[in-house]
C-alpha cells in the first residue's frame, strides 16, 4: 500500500495493521490475545542489493495515511485508520539495520484518513491536507508544539457526499513561488498557506467525471528546468474514474470505464488552460513516476470501476511510457505487459539504479490468498526502463560521484558542487539532474519532483573521467532542502544514481 525509497538505498514497504497475520514475525513480541495479529509485521525495509527484508514495528494503523520526507531524510508519517487515524510517526533510515518506526505524543488535531502531505521548506514541516470528513489542513510540526485545523472552502466544496467524497487524497504541488496547487475531484487552486487565501482558482479540468478517490487519477509537476530560470511550472493529471462510477460498482454491480484523458495545464504566469490528450487507454488507480529522462511512467492500475474494496475490474497490465517534450499525438508508447494485476492499494517507487519496484495489490478486506478474482499480491516485480538496456552501455556515465565545496555535508542552494563520472564515449548533450523521491500510496507521489541542473562546465581527466561543475537550485521552493538521486545522462542514457543533500 504504502512505498518510500531511502538515502540508504532502502525500500520501507508497509500495510494497514488490521487485515491480519502477515508472513513476518516480530521479534520478542507478546500477542494482546488469542489470534491477535499484533506479533506480525506490517512494515518492513527491503534491501534491494541483497533481496533481504526486515520486519519493522507498526504500533497504530497506517492504512490510507499520508508521508513525507523532512530534510534530514526522515520519513513523517501522518494519520490513518482508527487507532492510528491521529498519530504522527517517523522512521529516519539508518546504515546499521537497527532503525524502526517511531510515534510520538503528539497527535494530530483531528482523523486524518485518506489525507495528504507536502514538506514545506521554510518550516521543515508538513501540511496535512484533508481526509474523511476533514475539511481542513494542519501543520506538523505545529506551533509552539500544538497542531491546529485550518479550515479550507474548497474541500467543502468539491466534496461528493454520495460518491464517497471524490475529494479525498487530493493532489499537492510545491510551486516554485512557494505557493501550494491543490486538486481535488476535478478543480484546482494555488493557495498560499501563510496567508491562508487563494492566489488563483484554475479552469475546470475536462472530461466527465472525477479525479481523485475514489474516482483515483495520478499526477506529476514536469520536471523544472534551469534555462527558464526554473519559472515554468506545468501539472499533469492522468485517469480517474467515470461519473457516478462509484455507485455503479456498490448500488448496480457495474464496472464503468475509467477516463483515458490527461490534463496538463501551466500554473505560472496569467493564462491557464487545460491541454488535453487521450492515454492509448482508459486508467483508474494508476502511479504516475517520473523517470531520470524526463519522461513519465504510469503504470498500475485497472480499466473499470474505482478504487475501494472489489470496486474495479479489467487491470490495467501495459504501461505507458510518455514523453513530455513530443509533438502531442507522439507522446505515448505502450510497454511490455505484465502478468500480475495491480489494483487497489498497489504501488512503485523508482530506485537509483533505474529499474521501477512494483509492488502491493490487495482489494480485499483481508490477507487473501485464493478463492477471488484478485488475491492478495505478495510479488515485487521490476520494470526495467530501455535506457538500461545493454546495447547503451557505451553511452552511460558511471561510478557517479558528489563532492561538495563550502559545506562537507551538502550544498546550499545556489552554490556549486562537482560531480564526477566515468564514460568511455563522447560526452554529448550532457544533462544533470536531481529527483526528491516521493512516498507513494493510492496513486499519489507526495513530493516528487525533478529539477534539471546547471552544469557550467566539464573538466576531461585521464582514465575517461569527467569532472563537471554543477549548480544547485537557487530556491528553497525550486528544490527544498534533503536528499535527491542526482543522475548523469548522456544523450538520453541515464547512470546509475548517486545521492546529494541540499540543505
Amino acid at each position: 500500500m504504502h512505498m518510500a525509497v531511502t538515502h540508504h538505498n532502502n525500500v520501507v514497504i508497509f500495510d494497514q495493521t488490521g487485515a491480519g497475520p502477515s508472513r513476518y514475525r516480530l521479534r520478542n513480541c507478546h500477542p494482546h490475545g488469542s489470534g491477535s495479529s499484533s506479533c506480525y509485521a506490517h512494515s518492513v525495509e527491503y534491501n534491494v542489493l541483497t533481496n533481504r527484508v526486515r520486519a519493522l514495528h507498526l504500533a497504530t494503523d497506517t492504512w490510507c495515511s499520508s508521508g513525507s520526507f523532512l530534510s534530514n531524510g526522515s520519513l513523517l508519517q501522518t494519520g490513518g485508520n482508527g487507532s492510528g487515524s491521529r498519530r504522527v510517526r517517523y522512521y529516519r533510515p539508518c546504515a546499521n539495520s537497527r532503525c524502526d518506526w517511531m510515534e510520538v505524543k503528539r497527535q494530530l488535531s483531528v482523523r486524518r484518513w485518506y489525507s495528504s502531505s507536502l514538506y514545506l521548506p521554510p518550516e521543515n514541516g508538513v501540511i496535512v491536507v484533508g481526509g474523511q470528513a476533514a475539511f481542513s489542513y494542519e501543520f506538523v510540526p505545529g506551533s509552539s508544539g500544538s497542531s491546529e485545523p485550518y479550515d479550507l472552502p474548497f474541500l467543502h466544496r468539491t466534496y461528493e457526499p454520495n460518491s464517497k467524497g471524490n475529494n479525498l487524497y487530493p493532489i499537492l504541488h510545491l510551486s516554485t513561488d512557494g505557493n501550494l496547487f491543490i486538486f481535488a475531484n476535478r478543480d484546482s487552486i494555488l493557495y498560499n498557506y501563510k496567508q491562508r487565501e487563494v492566489v488563483k482558482t484554475f479552469p475546470r479540468i475536462l472530461g466527465n467525471g472525477a479525479r481523485s478517490y475514489p474516482s483515483t487519477g495520478s499526477s506529476v509537476i514536469l520536471p523544472l528546468d534551469h534555462e527558464d530560470n526554473f519559472t515554468k511550472v506545468e501539472i499533469m493529471v492522468c485517469g480517474g474514474a467515470a461519473h457516478g462510477a462509484y455507485n455503479a460498482v456498490h448500488e448496480q454491480d457495474r464496472y464503468l470505464p475509467a477516463l483515458r484523458s490527461c490534463g496538463r495545464m501551466v500554473i505560472t504566469g496569467d493564462h491557464h488552460r487545460w491541454l488535453m490528450e487521450n492515454m492509448p487507454g482508459p486508467r483508474v488507480m494508476s502511479d504516475m513516476l517520473t523517470l531520470p529522462t524526463g519522461d513519465i511512467l504510469i503504470i498500475n492500475g485497472a480499466k473499470r470501476g474505482c478504487a475501494g474494496w472489489d470496486s474495479a475490474s479489467s487491470p490495467a497490465f501495459k504501461p505507458y511510457l510518455y514523453k513530455p517534450n513530443h509533438n502531442v499525438g507522439q507522446r505515448f508508447q505502450v510497454l511490455k505487459a505484465t502478468r500480475i494485476a495491480r489494483l487497489y492499494h498497489s504501488s512503485a517507487v523508482l530506485l537509483p539504479d533505474g529499474r521501477v519496484l512494483v509492488a502491493g495489490g490487495n482489494p480485499n478486506n483481508e490477507y487473501i490468498s485464493h478463492g477471488v478474482a484478485h488475491p492478495t499480491e505478495l510479488r515485487l516485480q521490476a520494470l526495467v526502463p530501455e535506457y538500461m538496456s545493454p546495447r547503451f552501455d557505451h553511452l552511460r556515465p558511471e561510478n557517479v560521484t558528489v563532492t561538495y565545496q563550502q559545506n562537507a555535508t551538502g550544498v546550499a542552494n545556489g552554490n556549486v558542487f562537482n560531480v564526477g563520472f566515468r564514460l568511455g564515449t563522447e560526452l554529448t548533450n550532457l544533462t544533470v539532474v536531481a529527483y526528491a523521491p516521493p512516498f507513494t500510496t493510492h496513486s499519489l507521489s507526495m513530493n516528487q519532483r525533478m529539477v534539471r541542473l546547471e552544469c557550467l562546465s566539464t573538466v576531461l581527466g585521464g582514465e575517461a573521467m569527467v569532472l563537471a561543475t554543477v549548480v544547485a537550485p537557487p530556491s528553497i521552493y525550486v528544490a527544498p532542502p534533503g536528499f535527491y538521486m542526482l543522475t548523469v545522462v548522456n544523450s538520453g542514457i541515464p547512470s546509475r544514481s548517486s545521492w546529494v543533500r541540499i540543505l
